[in-house]
């Protein structure tokens, strides 16, 4: 495992020791635990951007759902005539 230096803020110091103390973990516990979450929703909101930017090219190329198929479809969720999801109208 590496060693990484980082200098805290000493509110945040504060808040880290409080964390530390509260879980019975050490302080870097803490950090290595907050940085994987941190990085984890980095990652996320990378792929959603990404199928955001696929979305926007579909609908620039004409291809979308209308709201009468999507609000059938979703009626039709939980009934014994279930529908399947509605394909683009292109």
């Amino acid at each position: 495992m590496s060693v990484t230096t980082v200098r805290l803020q000493p509110e945040i110091e504060n808040d880290l020791e409080v964390a530390a103390e509260k879980l019975r973990r050490s302080k870097s516990w803490v950090i290595n635990q907050a940085l994987k979450e941190y990085l984890e929703r980095q990652e996320q909101e990378q792929d959603r951007w990404q199928e955001t930017l696929k979305a926007m090219e579909s609908v620039a190329q004409g291809k979308v759902v209308s709201s009468e198929a999507v609000h059938g479809w979703l009626r039709s969720w939980g009934t014994e005539d279930e529908l399947p999801p509605p394909k683009s109208d292109q």
